[in-house]
């Protein structure tokens, strides 16, 4: 095994000091990356997709079991402005879900923090909701997770591709903003593209308003929801209530 040289506390500060140049900088850059990002336009989404869930789709009061309920694109926002998807790797004839994938949602923090800032997390895979829910139990999770039936959203969405004639499955993050009644797809990534998410501002970071904090462009996003920014709105996850989810965000 190759281990780190041992030097005195001086030299170890010294090195730290100039590593903690290149780290500024790739702050710096990152946070660029993300201007850039929420500058990206829009793609309006026009086709009707149909999803099956459990109905819990309410963070502080978990709703009736529908056992297989529909519910729309637009639904899955649960009255938010966003709403960022986990496209969960888990195909039909499979018995479980994809292990990267469940280790991925494993690193997902507690939701308040998302709703607190109008944003929603839903997971999304093409297998039945009777095989996702038994699965979703044995993890131990709490988040909405839906199937989409047809398949399509995930095709619309590049996560399921055609190759020699076979469906394939690959995973991926994909962004909307919800302008009344009107959604719309603000970005996408996939594969490597989700190293590193799962805390809540990674998560931000992906979408049209970011984390909605004084500073970021571009100029707006940090008022587009009429709340708090920065750290005046962030609680402990307990301390949240729906007037914070949902009462100041209604268009």
């Amino acid at each position: 095994m190759s281990l780190p040289e041992i030097v005195s506390r001086a030299e170890w500060r010294a090195a730290r000091r100039e590593l903690l140049l290149e780290e500024k900088a790739v702050a710096r850059a990152r946070d660029a990356l993300g201007a850039e990002r929420r500058r990206l336009p829009m793609v309006p989404v026009d086709r009707e997709y149909v999803f099956e869930g459990d109905g819990s789709t309410s963070l502080f009061e978990p709703g009736p079991e529908l056992g297989g309920g529909k519910a729309t694109l637009l639904d899955l926002f649960e009255g938010r402005r966003q709403l960022v998807v986990h496209h969960f790797m888990f195909a039909p004839e499979w018995d479980a879900g994809c292990r990267g994938c469940s280790a991925f949602l494993d690193q997902i923090g507690h939701l308040a923090h998302l709703a607190a800032r109008g944003t929603t997390f839903a997971a999304v895979s093409r297998a039945p909701f009777t095989k996702i829910l038994p699965f979703k139990a044995r993890m131990g999770w709490m988040l909405p997770w839906y199937s989409s039936p047809s398949g399509d959203f995930n095709k619309d969405f590049e996560v399921t591709l055609e190759h020699e004639g076979r469906l394939t499955e690959r995973p991926g993050l994909s962004c909307f903003l919800r302008d009344g009644d009107r959604v719309f797809h603000t970005y996408s990534t996939y594969g490597r593209g989700l190293d590193g998410l799962g805390s809540t501002t990674s998560l931000l970071d992906l979408t049209a308003l970011g984390r909605q904090e004084e500073g970021e462009e571009p100029d707006g996003c940090a008022s587009a929801l009429g709340a708090p920014t920065g750290s005046e709105r962030i609680r402990y996850h307990d301390e949240y209530d729906e007037y914070d989810e949902h009462d100041e965000y209604e268009d």
